[in-house]
């Protein structure tokens, strides 16, 4: 039995390469000009649909999805504005270096150019965002034809997965009919025997590729274990992570080999894990307070960072005053350190690197430095603790503390931090969510996935990039929110039910853009409060009847607190909605700032 007609033998073949390349789901968004593509994904057994109506959540999902598998989930749509609401996504994964895969139909080459319905100039869509771009050749039944289909197919997994990961582009043009509607004398009956490899593939993908695992140079490791050796005041860095599951135990044993504290951003995989409560491992999490207090700490002498830049301006700032040498270890080589004061590049894959300096390492930082590192960890969560405590209370007149204060992001992110049960994922949302995480969500022990879009640090596409990476994680997730950027992906919200997952969603409702009360702009009203804090007034419970959840509102710490502890893990969706003061909240994060290093200083 043959394909009805070329378009659908074109579509077919391309999703059986994609699924033997290992492709497992696929985000589709409706539309006629990919009917083949859509038609030929919902046929394969091989492969898990995920149906959006959104294009622009559709590749959020798909990026979210990436985030914790490390393959490609596709996503497909028609011709026209459809391809360029995957654009915010594209660059995100681009910068964040998370494997993605674009399927755009369009209309076939005599169109373009013409003034035809809903065609616009597809070609190379996404400029240099994406690793590798081609436009399919038109469908036809011919052997060499359908071979170059698959090798395409094969090489657009293996270039989105490369080093570095990232989007891949192809469009797929397609003539009528795109129903899978017979066509007399389109597909030749005896094609599978006149084009086997072409029609039917290999076993496997038709190319295999392996890019190796980039080892580091003995000579380059000889230099690292030598420099560590002979410093006595050393720290390592971790950014935001390129990799679904960082090894920590790896960099676990590298910071007890050589002695140096690890400061440990939210987004790492490094910050929550049992490798926290390793022997000779100091994980730091409170660096963005203490580091900003004077002389709390003297200057590193040797600084090994590896992921992206770091989330806290503190300690970029910090780095960079220091004069320390500082060694990037980036995969694919790349620089990644808007400041400007590192002194080293190593292209090596950050585990590999790990492992074979924590092996060489023969003693290193002193343990002076280190202790001094925990000594202040202890006070800063000490200092955090009351510090959350009193700001989410108010007097009674007695002395007193009251429950049931009004909060401030800081104690929301704090408890979530602590709440969250072992192997959930926790998806933070830009702009003050990831900060207050940074500063207010104690290292722990118990396992937690922490991710993030900070490759452009945009706040859309939020929602639906979080329900993406719940899709493909086991356990609970959680969602930190704000409400601007809740607003923004709202229609994120629909794949709730229609893509199986659920989650605990946990918005920060202060009324419009808290984070620029931290910006210089906060002092010129107007125009700030209409064009920059943009209050916008919304009631947002009328979701939860729009898209099938409860909705519970909270103002004090205790009972939001109880809320989410029996929320999590639930097995439903929920919608924790706090109500918030952005600028009572940001006048809180300032006091418990101060309060924090001089409490710091106050026993060094």
């Amino acid at each position: 039995m043959t394909a009805p007609n070329r378009n659908t033998l074109w579509a077919e073949t391309l999703v059986s390469e994609l699924a033997a390349a290992g492709v497992g789901a696929v985000c589709l968004a409706p539309g006629s000009r990919s009917t083949p593509l859509t038609v030929a994904f919902a046929a394969h057994d091989g492969i898990r649909t995920f149906s959006h109506l959104d294009e622009r959540s559709a590749a959020f999902f798909a990026l979210g999805r990436a985030r914790v598998t490390g393959t490609p989930t596709p996503v497909v749509c028609t011709s026209g504005t459809a391809a360029a609401n995957f654009h915010p996504a594209v660059l995100e994964a681009n910068e964040s270096r998370v494997p993605l895969l674009l399927l755009t139909a369009d209309r076939p080459p005599e169109l373009h150019d013409s003034g035809a319905n809903q065609t616009t100039d597809q070609e190379q869509l996404y400029g240099d965002a994406v690793r590798w771009y081609r436009t399919l050749a038109e469908p036809e039944p011919e052997p060499r034809k359908l071979r170059s289909l698959r090798v395409t197919a094969a090489r657009a997994v293996v270039e989105a997965t490369g080093t570095p990961p990232g989007p891949v582009h192809l469009n797929v043009p397609f003539r009528k009919p795109l129903e899978p509607t017979p066509v007399e004398g389109d597909v030749p009956e005896d094609l599978r025997d006149t084009a086997p490899l072409g029609t039917t593939g290999r076993d496997g993908p038709f190319v295999r590729a392996d890019r190796g695992d980039l080892a580091p140079q003995e000579t380059t490791v000889s230099d690292l274990a030598a420099a560590i050796e002979t410093t006595d005041r050393g720290l390592i860095v971790t950014g935001p992570a390129d990799r679904p599951t960082p090894a920590r135990d790896t960099l676990g044993d590298l910071a007890a080999a050589t002695g140096f504290p690890v400061l440990a951003d939210p987004l790492s995989g490094h910050r929550f894990g049992a490798h926290t409560d390793c022997d000779g491992a100091t994980v730091c999490g409170g660096y963005d307070s203490y580091l900003d207090a004077s002389d709390a700490v003297p200057d590193p002498e040797f600084v090994l960072r590896f992921g992206a830049s770091p989330t806290s301006k503190v300690l970029r700032k910090y780095l960079a005053g220091t004069g320390a040498r500082q060694v990037l270890v980036d995969t694919a080589g790349g620089w990644r350190e808007a400041e400007f004061t590192a002194t080293d590049l190593v292209a090596a894959a950050p585990d590999r690197l790990a492992s074979a300096v924590a092996d060489a390492v023969d003693g290193g930082g002193a343990a002076n430095y280190r202790n001094r590192f925990e000594r202040l960890e202890r006070r800063y969560w000490d200092a955090i603790d009351s510090a959350v405590e009193g700001a989410t209370s108010v007097d009674d007149g007695g002395g007193r503390g009251q429950p049931d204060a009004p909060l401030f992001e800081g104690a929301v992110l704090n408890a979530v931090a602590a709440e969250c049960p072992p192997e959930t994922t926790l998806f933070v949302s830009n702009s003050m969510p990831v900060r207050d995480l940074d500063r207010f969500g104690e290292p722990r022990a118990e396992p937690m996935r922490t991710l993030g879009n900070r490759g452009v640090s945009g706040i859309d596409g939020i929602t639906s990039t979080a329900l993406g990476a719940g899709s493909a994680a086991d356990g609970p997730l959680v969602l930190a929110i704000g409400d601007v950027a809740f607003y923004h992906d709202m229609n994120g919200l629909l794949a709730l039910r229609r893509c199986g997952v659920d989650a605990t969603i946990v918005l920060l409702n202060n009324d419009g853009g808290g984070i620029f009360h931290k910006l210089p702009v906060e002092s010129f009203d107007p125009p700030f409060t209409e064009q920059f804090r943009t209050p916008h007034g919304l009631e947002f419970s009328p979701a939860g009847a729009l898209y099938g959840f409860p909705v519970d509102q909270f103002e004090a710490l205790a009972p939001f607190r109880s809320a989410f502890s029996d929320a999590v893990g639930s097995g439903e969706t929920n919608l924790l909605s706090v109500r918030l003061d952005a600028e009572r909240s940001h006048r809180r994060r300032e006091a418990i700032h101060e309060a924090v290093c001089e409490a710091v200083l106050s026993g060094e």
